[in-house]
């Protein structure tokens, strides 16, 4: 034995300072293999959508009604099934809808236990007690347990069944006890959460969202392009925070800024009315329709196209300072005719819809003026200071990263950067190139050092930089596109210069040879292993399949932002992956949480079956499962060490 396997045991001891607590740990570890391996729900594209999100994760994508209807089969009716349902998904809120008309609480109290109990006994069949007991409630913890454990048709224990029952109601303790159980059924009914990417824009309550995903457990989030610009923004980019702004005046989303995250927008508001306060700014109307007066919506699309304006101003300026992103040509100001009001694009000149731009300096079109640098700097500091913003970015740092490989499933965002023929594309930092996983690897440690910076209170400019361009770089894997035609979709008519170039991944992703080649560079055995991506809406209503290449990918955007539903024809796809296989589930809109309470409306979802395994799949089969193996050998190694007397036990 070596010196430093003599060190690892006795640090191990520490832990396990007896032959009986080794052994037993041994036993514990062995028997959680061959338990049925967790389900886990892929989810991606939420955009601000916190209520169709939350309805998603509480019926968890069909699985608790599943449960309800292979419980029950036929001995509850439908409308039972639904009001249990409904009280599972959003317990607070139906208890009171419930108890407004009930002539006898006390008996209804009696009946919805029992179902809830043996719901919540099904939902946590495949977990340890001890897993089961570290997610109880602690008001419950014991209560819950012993029901779990114990049947109401055990003749020997009906009496004590019943009794712990009614001594709920009693007193009077039972709204507390149902609220406590649904949730615990939701928890139970979803072992992990994958989040794959842009929690952010368009939709109103990220911030909700994020809150709600932080009071949840084993969750991981693979940024997305939307998610990296508000990160970007939070560690002080300048170009970042414009856009982050853009994109909320673009969807009437404001007041996610300004009320939710207590970001002064008084500044720019004041700035966008003195300097375009003769001026329509017809471009900058919102995207979507919204119910404001005519001052208000006057005062967003002012707004929308001072910060347009910086924006371009602070794009260029990034580009300048960072001649390898290769994206000079993006750069649109210096080409625009202020005179003739056209700007010229690839060698064609184009009549702009808006030529009006008082700060803009022909001479010098990317040079703020002074009340824009003013404007920039108080809301720079705003976001530095939001102290809710910075809370939520942290926990994407925790919780986050790039891509993740997950039993056998790639997880990204949005492509992996490919070349025309194939291979992957190459990009220089710092005098050197990247390309693959080692290119994505390197991203995330640029990121993650602004972070550290930041903390110290340094502000890295070539750092930050690099969140503005993963938003919207052309070889960035969150993004994946020729550019962010942002200038030309505000103020040229003619579409063809609309067009953002997709990377070859997209059209590549499609053949077996390509996603095998890339889950090999990710350290993945191509046999049954699995790209899932998000990022591109997949359209649904036009036929286009989410399953690529076979089965070996994935699209899990669906448009569960309400903004691109029209062209996919359905609200979001949730990726069940159980011990039975993969299953895909297509979400039709959302209407309300409040039709869902009153009328017991579920999201309306389809099913269909990817993969289904021949064998069910254990926790063997599973990363966590080979960790669990290599902890078992450990202690092994531990046992015999014990029991040739090298290491010696602890009273």
């Amino acid at each position: 034995m070596t010196e430093l396997e003599l060190r690892f045991l006795k640090t191990l001891s520490l832990r396990y300072p007896t032959i009986q607590k080794a052994s037993a740990e041994i036993i514990n570890l062995r028997a959680i293999l061959h338990l049925p391996k967790g389900t886990e729900h892929f989810i991606s594209d939420i955009h601000g959508e916190y209520e169709s999100f939350v309805h998603i994760l509480h019926n968890a994508s069909g699985v608790v009604r599943r449960k309800i209807n292979d419980i029950f089969k036929d001995n509850l009716r439908k409308a039972e099934k639904d009001q249990l349902a409904t009280l599972i998904y959003y317990p607070k809120e139906k208890l009171k809808h419930i108890l407004q008309t009930e002539e006898n609480p006390s008996e209804w109290y009696r009946i919805i236990l029992y179902r809830l109990i043996e719901v919540c006994r099904n939902a946590s069949g495949k977990y340890t007690r001890s897993k089961v007991r570290k997610m109880l409630p602690s008001d419950f913890s014991y209560v819950i347990e012993e029901l779990l454990h114990e049947h109401h048709s055990d003749v020997n224990k009906i009496e004590y069944y019943n009794s712990i029952i009614e001594s709920i109601i009693e007193t009077k303790r039972a709204e507390a006890f149902i609220y406590e159980i649904c949730v615990l059924i939701r928890r139970l009914s979803i072992d992990r959460l994958h989040i794959v990417g842009d929690i952010y824009d368009r939709g109103p309550s990220p911030d909700v969202i994020i809150e709600t995903l932080m009071n949840y457990r084993d969750v991981d989030i693979q940024w997305g392009n939307h998610d990296v610009v508000w990160m970007g923004a939070a560690l002080g980019s300048n170009a970042c925070i414009a856009s982050v702004i853009r994109m909320a005046a673009r969807y009437d989303n404001l007041s996610t800024i300004e009320d939710n995250y207590g970001i002064n927008l008084l500044p720019l508001a004041a700035f966008a009315m003195e300097t375009y306060g003769d001026d329509p700014c017809k471009a900058y109307k919102p995207k979507v329709s919204c119910n404001l007066s005519d001052s208000s919506e006057t005062l967003i699309c002012r707004m929308h196209k001072a910060i347009s304006v910086i924006q371009w101003k602070l794009d260029a300026q990034v580009i300048d300072r960072n001649p390898s992103f290769g994206m000079e040509a993006i750069k649109r100001l210096h080409r625009v005719d202020y005179e003739q009001g056209t700007v010229e694009i690839d060698a064609v000149k184009y009549e702009l819809k808006d030529s009006n731009f008082p700060t803009v300096d022909p001479k010098n079109p990317y040079e703020l003026t002074l009340e824009e640098q003013k404007v920039v700097a108080r809301l720079n500091g705003s976001f530095l200071a939001a102290e809710k913003l910075q809370k939520h970015v942290q926990y994407l740092f925790d919780n986050g990263s790039m891509y993740l490989t997950f039993n056998s499933n790639l997880l990204i965002h949005g492509c992996i950067p490919l070349n025309k023929d194939g291979s992957f594309r190459e990009m220089p930092i710092l005098g050197k190139t990247y390309k693959g996983k080692a290119l994505i690897d390197k991203f995330e440690r640029i990121m993650r050092r602004a972070l550290a910076n930041r903390k110290m209170g340094i502000c890295n400019a070539f750092e930050v930089d690099y969140f503005w361009y993963l938003w919207q770089g052309p070889d960035s894997p969150l993004f994946g596109k020729s550019k962010m035609a942002t200038f030309e979709m505000y103020l040229v008519a003619d579409k063809s210069v609309h067009e953002e170039i997709k990377n070859a991944y997209f059209t590549l992703r499609e053949t077996e040879e390509t996603c095998d080649f890339i889950l090999k560079e990710f350290g993945l055995n191509p046999k049954g292993a699995h790209i899932v991506n998000g990022h591109t809406p997949v359209k649904w209503a036009r036929g286009e399949s989410p399953v690529k290449a076979n089965g070996k990918l994935i699209v899990i955007d669906g448009g569960m932002s309400k903004s691109y539903q029209p062209i996919t024809g359905i609200a979001g796809y949730t990726l069940i992956f159980n011990s039975y296989g993969l299953i895909l589930a297509a979400h039709k809109p959302f209407e309300s949480k409040k039709k869902a309470i009153e009328e017991e409306l579920d999201i309306s979802t389809s099913q269909t079956i990817l993969e289904r395994v021949a064998q069910r799949k254990r926790v063997r089969d599973t990363d966590v499962g080979l960790e669990l193996q290599k902890q078992i050998i450990d202690l092994e190694f531990l046992l015999k060490a014990y029991r040739d007397g090298v290491i010696r036990e602890q009273s």
